[in-house]
């Protein structure tokens, strides 16, 4: 089981890969492959993302075990997509 994370609104990638039981490596590599979309960068340039990565990572989880990194991209996408278009508009 992986650690129990702090309420906080942005984490840093090894934050991330800590509470999420990845590794710093795979959480970048998903990060490259806009699995797992970055929220923002710190001055110095950190990777830093907000809470509904933990989501993703535990929807990635389910995906897994029959996509493709590719195809968990493209769905996760889709969703992420759908989530952000307005919902219940009578224009």
């Amino acid at each position: 089981m992986s650690p129990r994370r702090p309420i906080k609104k942005l984490f840093k990638i090894g934050e991330v890969a800590h509470y999420s039981g990845l590794s710093r490596a795979t959480v970048n590599h998903y990060t490259l492959l806009g699995i797992l979309p970055e929220t923002s960068r710190t001055q110095a340039g950190h990777r830093l993302y907000d809470e509904k990565v933990f989501d993703r990572i535990e929807r990635l989880r389910e995906l897994k075990p029959t996509k493709t990194l590719r195809e968990i991209a493209e769905i996760l996408g889709k969703e992420a997509q759908q989530e952000e278009e307005p919902h219940g508009r009578d224009d």
